[in-house]
């Protein structure tokens, strides 16, 4: 071809959020009917440049199909097929100067049957296509009017069984047969008229057959009857056909292609009769199947039904057939291929192996229109000059024309003035140099769009390979950290007077790499022990954080309730863990990898909140306090006798409640050489009793002892979670009696644990038992192989 292809566009649609490829076809005279996966048809009128209809259905659309002579359409819905009256509906549209909307109710249904995806007018028969468990399903209608308008009455009904090894996936199962109509060139008595010749008249989807290739393709039952065949590419790659008369004609197989079938078209040989001498099947990979006639003799003996197999560059999306040239798209590009020279056309008397050679190298030697993103093509048309035109429909939803240029032969014959011949020239230009931009700035946002996920998955296999080397070595040395770790802060919080316990849950990335958007903190707070509920349901929560951007040495605090005052369940496990959403990761491209799990969690690291973290500490009294105390208890003292005296008989009644106690004794010189106390004059009770209230255990410290100022004394009174008071005491005592000597008695630390409630005293025991022993882990050698280093229960 010589020249260049000018696309001019006219319309464009919304194609997206659809599951099934966008169509489009010619229907009655210059309408375009087009259908993009959704519930409604546009109708386009190629003579006016508009749209003029459109049509709701109930459901989404799978194929449609018009009547020979152009008064009603047959739309398949997902409920069923239903029929509209075209005439009345387009001289309704014509007349109106915005598009007409028609709302199709379940009047207009005539075939209630689910599921049709494809649609094929054979006459006054309707053939409808579905697939019911594993086989494929032929019904035929008779849609006569004498049958009833509202409704199709089903004639007979053909399976076929799928083939399942090329379904392999669900992608597979949403494509649409392809159901074509074929006539042999003799029989005219369907579409003739007496004017013209009968292939003007044949509808879309229907085309003539040389008769010696459509007897020994489908029968010579078929070719005495004149019987129009059914010919239907499935999508597990199966050929297969079946003649409407004579009755008792039955689904047979011709082909099998193994790879879903996009197009089936006939075309003919240069200078024949216009009838189609060869069948041309196409495959969704590029598997193409030549089916044309083989002579034997000069008097014809011996004929036998060829088939030429070849490949083109797939994948195919689309394809059309304009007498011997095939048109098909790759989705990046429009490609032409003239099957002439690979034909025999009918009069060739060559061997069978030349033949075939030569459609072979036909099929390698395509020529590219430079038009890009076609998804649907209707049937070509020629235009006064001689230009094939294509109606084209992009992936963006874009209706195209597409004017391609004249022939050689034909461009020399034509007459056409200089002046006209540069317009069309820088048109094309331009056009072509409009499609090139659009494919290269796609192309642009495409590559860009990969580097931009290379990139973040680049990140997120660096912090996945961290995170686990992180968690085996911190298996094999418990002291070292993490590089992504989390730690905790409690605090006591009043709001509409009650008291509540929260945990402000620190982030640290220590890590060289970004935690991007993707990625979730994790927090799941358990009991350690406790009693099933009411129900049997579980009393741990779990608390999702969203990351946005926690750069290399930033820290994430968020902050989550943890017990209300009275909740007695202590010690509680705190388990932070970062997850990765693959959704959030990989966007539309993770729908694509069935296999990947939904999300992938890392654990970072446990934390502990025991009875000491979640205590409620009163303030220390200073010495101006404790005198304005002493005045106030005078005051406080005699108004208590006096309602004492008064209330006498009732008070004596009243006993004072049990009280349970504690303690824990350790060795002062251990508690020295740990706690690393070098002056002699400080007091190791009150070092002991601020370690044990202020540093970080298990992760956790307390919050409140931060802000305010260190123990003062040996004695401290709080509150416990459970609401009962507690009282902490710490003070030196000589363990020995009188009878052993000065250098044999030692000197330790008592800490007694005092409360009405037993609960408490257990808890705060078992939190300061658990800080000792986590202590005396980490004590000098030279210290904890002394006698010194003992503890007492």
């Amino acid at each position: 071809m010589d020249g260049r292809c000018a696309v001019e566009t006219w319309a464009e649609f919304d194609c997206s959020g659809t599951s099934c490829t966008p169509k489009l076809k010619f229907v009655s005279g210059k309408d375009v009917f087009l259908w993009t996966g959704g519930d409604e048809v546009y109708i386009f009128s190629t003579q006016r440049s508009k749209l003029t209809a459109i049509l709701q259905f109930p459901g989404p659309v799978s194929d449609l199909v018009g009547s020979p002579d152009t008064q009603l359409l047959y739309v398949a819905s997902h409920s069923g097929v239903y029929c509209v009256c075209l005439q009345s509906l387009l001289s309704s549209a014509d007349s109106a100067s915005r598009p007409a909307e028609s709302q199709i109710s379940s009047e207009f249904l005539v075939v209630p049957e689910g599921g049709v995806l494809s649609l094929l007018l054979v006459g006054t028969v309707l053939v409808t296509v579905t697939k019911k468990d594993k086989s494929w399903v032929f019904t035929l209608y008779n849609s006569t009017k004498q049958s009833g308008f509202r409704s199709c009455e089903m004639l007979s009904s053909f399976s076929l069984p799928t083939v399942s090894d090329v379904l392999h996936n669900d992608s597979e199962r949403r494509k649409r047969p392809v159901l074509m109509c074929v006539h042999s060139s003799d029989a005219t008595q369907l579409y003739s008229s007496s004017t013209s010749s009968p292939e003007t008249h044949l509808p879309d989807s229907h085309f003539f057959l040389d008769p010696v290739l459509f007897k020994l393709l489908f029968g010579i039952d078929a070719a005495l009857t004149k019987s129009p065949v059914i010919l239907c590419g499935l999508p597990d790659g199966v050929l297969c056909f079946l003649p409407l008369r004579p009755p008792g004609s039955r689904l047979r197989v011709l082909h099998s292609l193994e790879q879903p079938v996009v197009f089936i078209g006939g075309f003919s040989a240069a200078g024949s009769s216009g009838r189609a001498q060869c069948l041309v099947a196409v495959g969704e990979q590029g598997r193409v199947v030549l089916m044309e006639v083989n002579k034997g003799g000069p008097e014809g003996g011996g004929n036998t039904a060829g088939f030429t197999e070849g490949c083109v560059c797939g994948p195919v999306m689309c394809g059309c057939v304009d007498k011997d040239s095939l048109y098909y798209s790759t989705g990046s590009d429009l490609l032409v291929l003239d099957l002439s020279r690979g034909s025999c056309g009918g009069e060739s008397t060559d061997g069978c192996e030349e033949t075939s050679s030569k459609a072979v190298a036909a099929l390698q030697s395509p020529t590219s229109l430079n038009v890009c993103r076609v998804v649907s093509l209707a049937e070509p048309e020629r235009n006064t000059a001689g230009e094939v035109q294509l109606h084209a429909l992009s992936v963006r939803g874009q209706l195209q024309r597409i004017t391609l240029p004249v022939r050689g032969k034909e461009a020399t014959s034509s007459n056409v003035p200089s002046s006209t011949q540069a317009s069309r020239s820088i048109k094309d230009l331009l056009s072509a140099i409009g499609d090139v931009c659009e494919r290269a700035s796609a192309l642009k946002t495409a590559i860009k769009s990969k580097n931009h996920l290379l990139i973040h998955l680049n990140q997120v296999l660096n912090i996945s390979f961290l995170l686990s080397d992180s968690e085996n070595s911190v298996e094999h040395h418990p002291d070292q950290e993490k590089a992504i770790r989390c730690h905790a802060v409690t605090s006591w919080s009043r709001l509409l007077q009650k008291d509540s316990l929260n945990l402000t849950c620190v982030l640290e990335n220590s890590s060289p790499y970004v935690l991007e958007q993707g990625w979730t903190l994790s927090i799941t707070v358990s009991p350690l022990s406790y009693s099933p509920r009411e129900g049997g349901d579980s009393s741990s929560a779990n608390f999702s954080f969203p990351l946005q951007n926690l750069h290399p040495g930033e820290t994430l605090k968020v902050s989550l309730p943890l017990a209300a005052a009275g909740d007695a369940d202590f010690p509680v496990t705190v388990s932070c863990s970062l997850v990765l959403l693959l959704s959030g990761l990989l966007g539309d491209e993770a729908a694509k990898f069935p296999g990947l799990s939904s999300c992938i969690s890392f654990p970072l690291n446990s934390l502990t909140v025991d009875w000491l973290h979640a205590l409620q500490v009163d303030s220390p009294i200073t010495s101006h306090a404790k005198a304005t105390c002493q005045l106030n208890t005078t005051s406080d003292t005699i108004r208590a006798f006096i309602n004492s005296h008064r209330n006498r008989s009732s008070t004596s009644s009243k006993t004072e409640p049990e009280k349970y106690s504690a303690f824990v004794r350790v060795s002062s010189e251990l508690l020295r050489e740990t706690l690393m106390i070098r002056n002699s004059d400080q007091n190791v009770s009150l070092s002991l009793l601020n370690w044990l209230l202020s540093e970080h255990h298990e992760g956790v410290k307390t919050g409140q002892q931060g802000d305010k100022a260190t123990v003062s004394g040996s004695v401290i009174h709080a509150r416990a979670p459970n609401n009962h008071s507690v009282k902490l005491t710490a003070k030196e005592v000589i363990v020995g009696d009188e009878s052993m000597r000065k250098e044999e008695s030692l000197t330790t630390v008592e800490v007694q644990i005092e409360s009405s409630s037993l609960a408490a005293v257990c808890g705060l025991h078992h939190a300061v038992l658990h800080r000792l022993q986590t202590l005396l882990q980490r004590a000098p050698e030279r210290a904890a192989s002394t006698r010194a280093s003992r503890v007492w229960l």
